[in-house]
């Protein structure tokens, strides 16, 4: 590809994001030429909107002096989230290049644990003292302004930089240029605590409506503020995770189309194994009741039926409670209101069910459409009754396993449907025969 071609394609009017996809789709030697062909600003612009191997990649067949010019621009959380995906090596060589300041900066942010929210945040923003005038409020932003990730708020802090309060531009521009900060507060803020968690971060802000929360020490200290566009890039990564485990595989480290078929395969076969192993017992189970079915094989008619409809209600009330858990409306003591709505619930589809496992073999039965025998009135109550047991059943597990894998630490999105579907498949059965051994002990059995 010539020089001048790659001028026409990737220079004129894009925007960095745009650039970024186009250079992503060429071959790696003609996307590090047309890279090095940017602009010092578009460098960094584009830079932050590679995906992590192409970041790696582009770092790599940099010079020094070329590297030290994009870290040192880069948005400090943008620049955090790259060293995260880094080689030790690469991050102790690219920290090397940044001046003092961005090199102090990088490593106080790599210094918070790595779900904690100051993970996210960014030192980019304008804070004043509260005895200045609006007049000189604009000033200072005009003169420190050109950094700063966001302009929407303004940060007001005492002399030991302590957060007092945060003001709205809005605020600023419709005030006279004579009223003074303190005039315009209330002292009344939201704000987060460096070692935050990441998920609890989420919900301040859906609580709050807010588009940027600052960050505070223990002690109100102010350190850095973390805007909404980086929030969302990490909810929309946990949510895609939590649908991956879901499905009942490993979350994929990188997108679906840049994941290799062995890591897909890899990522894929664990749980596989796993829910196959699980559904072996299903075939143990029905063996164990190998005489029940030779001797009324109208038994084994209404397996699938019965086992699929315990799984369904099951993955219906996994899927309810993972996600109110990941939104936060309900917390592990929420355990009781979840099981006494979930026992409603289940009796009720269960008896829905129930009700019509019994009409079709009573339609069928009279119809003439398949004989079930003398005792089919028999046949019809055991469905019914093991369709509201298992339902029931199916309900209460899918409920209840996301709290206690929560209880124990592990993450709620891995009560998966296949997971609790499994876990019902091999419980029903033992429901469903002991059911009609009960009922029909005498009659068929």
């Amino acid at each position: 590809m010539r020089k001048n071609e790659v001028m026409e394609k990737f220079m004129f009017n894009q925007h960095p994001a745009d650039i970024a996809d186009h250079l992503e789709a060429l071959d790696q030697k003609s996307r590090n030429i047309a890279f090095y062909m940017l602009s010092n600003d578009q460098k960094v612009e584009v830079f932050s909107y590679f995906e992590p191997d192409i970041q790696q990649e582009i770092v790599r067949s940099l010079t020094d002096k070329d590297l030290a010019e994009v870290l040192n621009n880069l948005e400090p959380d943008d620049r955090t989230e790259l060293f995260e995906n880094f080689p030790d090596e690469l991050i102790k060589h690219s920290i090397n290049l940044l001046n003092d300041e961005e090199r102090a900066i990088a490593l106080n942010l790599i210094g918070y644990k790595e779900d904690s929210i100051a993970r996210l945040m960014t030192p980019l923003y304008v804070q004043v003292k509260e005895h200045y005038t609006v007049k000189q409020v604009f000033a200072h932003i005009k003169k420190y302004g050109k950094k700063a990730e966001t302009l929407n708020y303004i940060f007001i802090v005492d002399d030991h930089n302590k957060l007092i309060d945060d003001l709205k531009i809005g605020e600023l521009l419709l005030a006279d240029e004579d009223t003074k900060v303190a005039d315009l507060i209330d002292r009344n803020f939201v704000s987060l605590v460096t070692t935050t968690p990441i998920e609890s971060a989420f919900e301040v802000f859906e609580k709050y409506d807010r588009s940027t929360i600052p960050i505070v020490t223990e002690n109100g200290v102010l350190v850095g503020i973390v805007t909404f566009d980086d929030i969302f890039d990490r909810m929309k990564m946990r949510d895609t995770e939590d649908i991956q485990k879901f499905g009942g595989m490993e979350e994929l480290d990188v997108s679906y189309t840049k994941t290799p078929i062995l890591e897909l395969i890899k990522k894929r076969a664990g749980w596989l194994v796993i829910l196959f192993v699980g559904e072996m017992f299903t075939a143990s189970a029905m063996s164990y009741y190998d005489d029940e079915i030779a001797k009324a094989v109208v038994l084994a008619l209404f397996v699938p039926l019965i086992i699929s409809s315990g799984g369904n209600s099951g993955s219906q009330a996994a899927s309810l409670i993972i996600r109110a858990m990941a939104l936060g409306e309900i917390k592990i003591k929420d355990w009781w209101y979840v099981l006494k709505k979930e026992l409603a619930s289940g009796l009720a589809l269960g008896g829905i069910l129930g009700l019509i496992g019994f009409t079709r073999i009573l339609i069928w039965q009279k119809t003439g459409i398949y004989d079930y025998g003398e005792f089919w009135y028999f046949i019809a109550l055991t469905v019914a009754l093991s369709l509201i047991v298992i339902v029931l059943w199916g309900t209460l597990a899918g409920a209840l396993v996301p709290f206690i894998l929560r209880k124990i630490g592990f993450d709620p999105a891995t009560a998966s449907s296949p997971f609790v579907a499994t876990l019902v498949d091999v419980s029903g059965l033992i429901i469903y025969f002991s059911i009609a051994a009960a009922i029909l002990s005498g009659k068929l059995l």
